[in-house]
């Protein structure tokens, strides 16, 4: 995959074996327990600053943890665009201080009838750059967060809701 795309381009997985496999899941990432301060969930912890990556080298942790995807389940993603922004606006209606490190839009598999495919749009996820890099302090819990968050945003094309993946350890 080429780490050139202009942004707002779709991702799509090209075969290719990831380049920095998933390490052993040591990092515990989610926007509720690793929040910035003034957002629910304070950890402590939190780094003083954000972890420093480029966007080629962030758009590439995002192909490798696409590449993690199980063939089967790839192959019965259906009309999902991938994409990388730099940062979550809020929406008028939300809390200004909503911090998401993906966003999945669109309507699951599972909800989807006859009619669905007339005009549809793809369904469309959307990996969040700084909010990840603000809750790592390596490139090893980077390139982790991707693949949580993307398996994650993945899950919901599938129909499983938060509640479902946090019980599996996703959350």
């Amino acid at each position: 995959m080429s780490a050139n795309l202009p942004p707002g381009l779709p991702i799509v997985p090209d075969g290719d074996l990831p380049s920095s496999p998933l390490p052993e899941r040591t990092a515990v990432h989610s926007p509720i327990e690793h929040a910035p301060t003034g957002l629910a969930g304070v950890d402590a912890d939190f780094p003083a600053a954000p972890f420093q990556m480029s966007p080629e080298e962030f758009e590439e942790a995002v192909s490798d943890a696409l590449q993690l995807i199980p063939p089967k389940a790839a192959s019965a993603m259906d009309n999902v665009a991938i994409f990388i922004e730099d940062d979550y606006t809020p929406r008028p209606d939300e809390n200004p201080d909503t911090v998401l490190l993906g966003l999945y839009e669109g309507v699951p598999l599972t909800e989807r009838d006859s009619w669905w495919e007339a005009g549809s749009l793809p369904d469309r996820i959307t990996i969040f750059r700084q909010p990840i890099l603000d809750i790592c302090t390596t490139r090893e819990e980077v390139i982790d967060e991707v693949a949580i968050t993307v398996i994650h945003e993945i899950a919901h094309h599938f129909g499983i809701d938060d509640d479902r993946l946090h019980e599996l350890g996703w959350g």
